[in-house]
């Protein structure tokens, strides 16, 4: 269950960049791990504190999907899904590579948990509460953010961004906007990440965990603000719920994910919608 807090601070910000901007990323395995890796190397090499550190990430984050949005002015839709997934690769390769930085493949271990008002966050239980606050006061701010001129923006950015240009919205603003508001969530997500497993690795932040945050959004619902929350759960409890079928489970998991793709390609909030028409129908 913290897992899946955590797993949702990046999905949320996916969730901006894909279902509200309208832009196809692949790289937000990319932030998660860049957030990690500061908080790592921050609070291990150096002794700064998370309540330090989580800033740090975000900004850090936040400039550097500021930086991966000037593409998204450029090319559009399954061209920029594979300048983001380069983006992917390439820190990937860093990440493993680096090693004085990183420490390569054997990663960073030792990574404290933080202390809240002098209350110790080591237990699984503290821990939990910790996270899953942290989830919901991020889910208010983007909450607000989505209900402000600045979502309507985006949305109109993601109908139609030739008339969302002749309404007077900056397109190049918001484009670079979203992508940095999304990559400063999944670096906070990043730095939560490395505390609740106290080591970070390179495998932890493959392209295969950006294509998982992405069905998550999309098996969820994309566009709407809980369709990451639902597709969250699918993605990261289901397969804890089938692990009794042993070496089966990963093979259901795939095949009830093809068919909700099949039935319902909106996602599984779309379900709701499916019943009004049916009703008004009748």
């Amino acid at each position: 269950m913290t897992l899946l807090c955590v797993y949702l601070m990046a999905a949320f910000g996916l969730n901006l960049i894909v279902g509200y901007a309208g832009q196809m990323s692949i790289g937000q395995a990319a932030f998660y791990g860049i957030g990690a890796y500061i908080a790592g190397i921050l609070m291990v090499k150096m002794g700064i504190s998370f309540w330090l550190v989580l800033p740090i990430a975000a900004v850090a984050c936040f400039a550097i999907g500021l930086a991966l949005g000037f593409p998204a002015l450029r090319v559009q839709h399954h061209y920029l899904a594979f300048a983001t997934l380069g983006f992917n690769v390439l820190v990937f390769l860093v990440m493993r590579n680096e090693e004085q930085l990183t420490g390569g493949t054997f990663g960073i271990s030792n990574i404290p948990r933080p202390s809240l008002f002098g209350w110790s966050l080591d237990g699984a239980l503290p821990f939990f509460y910790f996270a899953f606050a942290s989830v919901i006061i991020l889910a208010l701010v983007l909450w607000w953010l989505l209900r402000s001129p600045w979502g309507r923006a985006f949305a109109a950015l993601r109908d139609n961004p030739i008339r969302a240009e002749s309404t007077g919205v900056n397109i190049t603003a918001y484009t670079l906007l979203a992508f940095a508001i999304g990559a400063a969530c999944a670096g906070i997500g990043g730095v939560y990440l490395a505390a609740l497993v106290n080591f970070i690795e390179p495998g932890q932040f493959h392209l295969s965990v950006s294509l998982m945050m992405l069905l998550a959004v999309i098996v969820g619902g994309s566009g709407r603000f809980f369709g990451p929350v639902l597709g969250s759960v699918v993605v990261i409890l289901l397969p804890e719920w089938l692990r009794f079928l042993q070496d089966w489970y990963l093979a259901i998991f795939g095949f009830a994910v093809i068919v909700l793709m099949v039935f319902l390609p909106g996602g599984l909030l779309s379900l709701a919608d499916r019943f009004k028409a049916r009703g008004a129908a009748k």
